[in-house]
């Protein structure tokens, strides 16, 4: 017999079904509401410190340019100075421009595909259907932007210990030293892997500008630019500078001195394994093995010469000197970034020259833009958000690894960019008041291996390929930008590893090393294995 109150208990049944319904979707809407707060604030809190990391070094800027100012406007009518400061008003405008412009894209490939998936939360909460509705959307915004504005900072700073050059943890060997540098050997990383001290030397020099670290990226995630030469058993050195900060030699320190104490490690090494030196320079240090080269200082001890992404001829590099250019003349002067120690020895401020190369490419580099880069680096639905140690080793090195550079050093390479290479290959500068030309590497018969980076956005392919138009170089073209050989290259299962040949269809009619591009690796290894057949 049918029970005449079934109708009622379906009736109840639904309704109770519904009451339950909505106080789930209140209690997730409010619970939605709270993680949208959470995801404001931290969104704001970002942006403050995106911005305030940016403009950080503005403060050295500022007090480097009142410093200069004040001797410059006493000597400058008074005509000519507003005509200045009205054109440095415009350039300032026109970064900004460029940084508003970059930002918006960014922030408009960022909304569009986030107004994607807030539309289908809704829908799925609306309907009531599978997926993620408006509360996991909030939930996973909020957690996004912890990740973001309070987890990456903090994993930045924690890599350190995994980051860059650790002298004191037994994997290098102090082996010689100046008033101004320490040279060390650096160990292979396996201890199974013997260093054959009768093998070919190289003695690898960084620049002053991206510190040494960057050629230690990485050393447990096989990511390390010096121990790719290590671990093939190659006697392999580094030239690091001291802190200038307390070394009063560094600080006053001339070209003629560093190639002078260059060439006193080469005979360091020279002596110890019994081979002439491979000379291997990574970007500005590039620069300052091939002038050191150039002056006959090295003759007798460097065979062989390796540059990467070298600024070889800084006035080929169209994107910095498109940003010097368009500095009033007033304002192309050293002494905009100058800063005076406590001794009174003027050094070039670290934090001011890196803030320049994030202005040259302020299109990148602008804070908003930065910030929203890093979103969408996290922000993948359906992933948690996941730090990766590259970048965090990589925003390390860019945060905490600036250093004040030596006046005269800085002088040097400011003329190689101001000055082009001479129609008959003569640099711009002299060292012990000698001329430095191309030719000469021609006439000692020295090899030289030119490695330069596809997208090289700091170091143009054209300052670093200008040898080319006097003597013969063998040309290898890495993928990626200006730092990729020193990380993502220097993994010896990546594709371009350092110590293998590869094809690249990007490169030159002048990479090719029988039909493809040689790593610096395998041309020092390359280097020995003629050099034994010869001996």
């Amino acid at each position: 017999m049918e029970n005449p109150f079934s109708c009622y208990t379906q009736s109840f049944q639904a309704v109770n079904d519904c009451l339950e319904k909505l106080a789930q979707c209140q209690s997730r809407t409010a619970g939605a509401s709270l993680d949208l707060l959470k995801s404001s604030m931290l969104f704001w809190n970002g942006v403050l410190k995106y911005t305030t990391e940016f403009m950080d070094p503005s403060w050295n800027a500022l007090n480097a340019f009142i410093n200069t100012e004040r001797e410059k406007i006493k000597r400058v009518p008074a005509s000519q100075t507003m005509k200045d400061y009205a054109e440095i008003l415009q350039f300032n405008l026109y970064l900004a421009a460029r940084a508003l412009t970059s930002s918006l894209k960014q922030m408009q490939d960022y909304q569009l595909k986030d107004m994607n998936g807030l539309l289908k939360a809704t829908l799925n909460t609306l309907m009531g259907c599978t997926g993620e509705d408006l509360a996991d959307f909030s939930a996973r915004k909020a957690e996004v932007l912890k990740v973001l504005v309070e987890d990456y900072p903090r994993a930045i700073r924690e890599i350190e210990p995994e980051y860059g050059f650790h002298f004191d943890n037994g994997r290098y060997l102090k082996a010689a030293e100046t008033d101004r540098f320490e040279l060390y050997q650096v160990l292979p990383l396996d201890p199974k892997v013997p260093v054959r001290e009768n093998g070919k030397p190289i003695v690898i020099v960084p620049p002053y500008v991206l510190g040494a670290n960057i050629l230690a990226f990485l050393p447990a995630e096989n990511k390390s630019y010096v121990h790719c030469f290590a671990n093939q058993g190659i006697p392999t050195y580094i030239r690091v500078v001291k802190d200038i900060e307390t070394t009063e030699a560094v600080q006053v320190m001339t070209p003629e001195n560093d190639t002078l104490d260059t060439r006193y490690f080469c005979e360091q090494v020279q002596a110890r394994h019994g081979r002439p030196v491979t000379l291997n320079g990574f970007c500005q240090g590039g620069y300052m093995t091939t002038v050191a080269i150039l002056s006959g200082e090295l003759d007798g001890l460097i065979d062989a010469h390796i540059t990467c992404v070298a600024p070889l001829d800084g006035s080929r590099s169209l994107a910095l000197v498109e940003y010097i250019k368009h500095l009033p003349p007033r304002f192309r002067d050293l002494g905009h970034s100058e800063k005076t120690l406590p001794n009174g020895n003027p050094v070039i401020d670290g934090k001011i020259l890196s803030w320049v190369y994030k202005l040259k490419s302020i299109e990148k580099e602008a804070p908003l833009l930065s910030l929203y880069r890093d979103l969408m680096m996290f922000d993948r639905p359906g992933k948690a958000p996941q730090i990766n140690k590259t970048a965090a080793a990589i925003n390390y090195w860019m945060m905490y690894d600036k250093v004040d550079l030596p006046y005269a050093i800085t002088r040097m390479s400011f003329e190689s960019y101001l000055t082009p290479v001479s129609t008959d290959g003569t640099l711009p500068v002299k060292l012990f008041e000698r001329p430095l030309n191309f030719k000469r590497f021609k006439e000692k018969n020295i090899p030289w291996l030119i490695c330069i980076a596809e997208k090289d956005d700091l170091v143009d392919s054209p300052a670093t390929l200008v040898p080319l138009e006097w003597i013969d170089a063998e040309v290898t073209v890495f993928p990626k930008g200006h730092t990729a050989i020193a990380t993502s290259w220097s993994m010896p299962t990546s594709e371009c590893a350092l110590d293998s040949c590869f094809g690249y269809e990007g490169g030159i009619a002048q990479s090719r090393h029988e039909g493809k591009c040689r790593g610096p690796v395998r041309f020092q290894l390359d280097l020995e294995a003629a050099d034994s057949q010869n001996g």
